[in-house]
């Protein structure tokens, strides 16, 4: 059987899908069995990968670098540093690797991009594979790209501050670790404090770190169900009911066309004037399309041709309250970051009335909300799709390179700060730009690293 296909039957089976509590007690007994799911103490008994054992004061000197976070990008790190004969370690507060995708995912998803801007260095996604592969078939790619690479990152290690003392980064983490009371089932969870000290710090918690939950005037008012698209998995479990999303990026947009696509009476809030692209114009994928453009016109060129080819599969977007911005789409993610939503069937159903389009809300009501235009409409279930951000200024001990305010580095695109700082998914250019500056980071390493030890 192909190796990728035995993974995704695998998954579709994961307990982490739909169980993370039973995940966690049902791998607890495997970790020292399993290379790719195994505990702080058995990996740093793993002297021959360079990691050295931990000592009696929970204290480890690294030979190598530190990487925090085992999503895409903590990953992409580590490869490329396998590669270079870089030892490392590699810290991830959750049970499992790409925990985003794992628990904090529509089932419906899929990449949004062609998956060959999508691959991570050195692996590139199996012939067989759609163009745009789901979510299940990610997560078996993601798991492959591990065992390919010999990946094993120490779980449940959480990182609460990192400072550099003038000579090293010192990581200081907790990690949960349950055990059993007085032989029997119950367990007790016991917080174990531990400390990692690197020559480089690999911050790899990217863009999605954390749920934005935005505070809006009587929310905690509301008696129906509110909730953050972090948490919705499918709107079978909403039919008959009726769901206000609140959001029009592309998780909303999704996460709203799923909703219809179950019968369920879906509304959805634009608050603010937003770019929306075919993901494909006349077979040809707009992203693809824009990068060709790119090569020989001005930005502002290129925006013109896409919002014709735009406006004439999708129509004018804000005849039904999907404004657009002054700035053309390219030149708005340049400048702004902002992305544009990629359109896989929601502006159909918009269209169709199957989805009803709200502008800002006003304030929260018992049994229903309020919006900017003075219409209140009831509502039994909020999703709020307003993002995520980066956690990094909760634990990070530094003001040079990333900004306390949003926790990116302060320059667009940057990937070096001082003293060994790394940064590596914050490019705002997703998976693509996780390759791309998870490539150059193993670089810079590798050659300080043989430089200090004289390989």
């Amino acid at each position: 059987m192909d190796r990728f296909a035995e993974t995704e039957g695998k998954l579709a089976h994961d307990p982490l899908t739909y169980n993370p509590a039973g995940f966690a007690d049902e791998t607890e007994g495997k970790m020292e069995q399993d290379p790719l799911m195994y505990s702080p103490c058995s990996a740093a008994r793993a002297t021959a990968t360079g990691i050295p054992v931990v000592g009696d004061q929970g204290v480890a000197v690294l030979p190598g670098p530190l990487i925090v976070g085992a999503g895409p990008a903590g990953l992409s790190c580590a490869a490329r540093l396998t590669m270079g004969s870089v030892p490392y370690a590699l810290l991830e507060r959750d049970v499992c690797v790409a925990s985003m995708w794992h628990r904090r995912t529509y089932h419906r998803l899929c990449l949004h991009l062609p998956k060959r801007y999508c691959e991570l260095p050195l692996m590139p996604f199996p012939r067989s594979y759609p163009t745009y592969p789901t979510r299940q078939q990610f997560l078996a790619y993601i798991d492959e790209y591990m065992r390919t690479f010999g990946i094993r990152p120490f779980f449940r290690q959480e990182v609460v501050a990192a400072e550099h003392d003038g000579e090293y980064w010192c990581v200081r983490t907790k990690d949960a670790i349950a055990s059993p009371i007085n032989g029997g089932g119950e367990e007790s969870i016991n917080l174990c404090a531990r400390e990692y000290r690197s020559k480089w710090l690999i911050v790899a918690t990217g863009e999605n770190a954390q749920p934005v939950v935005p505070e809006i005037e009587g929310i905690h008012n509301f008696k129906g169900q509110v909730m953050h698209s972090s948490e919705y998995r499918s709107g079978e479990a909403f039919q008959g009911k009726k769901v206000l999303v609140v959001g029009c990026g592309n998780s909303g947009m999704e996460v709203s066309l799923d909703l219809a696509n179950h019968n369920v009476h879906t509304s959805i809030v634009v608050r603010d004037s937003g770019h929306v692209l075919p993901r494909e114009i006349m077979g040809l994928s707009t992203f693809t399309l824009s990068l060709w453009l790119l090569m020989f016109l001005r930005v502002q060129i290129v925006d013109r041709i896409l919002l014709l080819l735009a406006w004439f599969v999708l129509g004018n977007t804000a005849r039904f309250g999907i404004p657009r911005p002054s700035m053309g789409p390219m030149e708005l993610k340049k400048v702004c970051g902002k992305t544009p939503v990629l359109d896989v069937g929601t502006i159909a159903r918009i269209k169709s009335g199957d989805i009803k389009v709200f502008p800002a809300i006003q304030s929260f009501q018992e049994h229903g909300v309020e919006f900017i235009d003075g219409t209140i409409e009831s509502f039994d279930v909020v999703i709020l799709a307003t993002g995520y951000k980066s956690n990094v200024p909760y634990w990070l001990k530094e003001n040079d390179f990333f900004s306390q305010k949003d926790g990116f580095p302060r320059r667009p695109n940057e990937w070096k700060g001082k003293n060994g700082l790394y940064a590596v998914g914050f490019s705002r250019r997703g998976l693509l730009g996780v390759s791309m500056d998870a490539t150059k980071i193993a670089e810079d390493i590798v050659q300080s690293y043989n430089d200090i030890y004289k390989l």
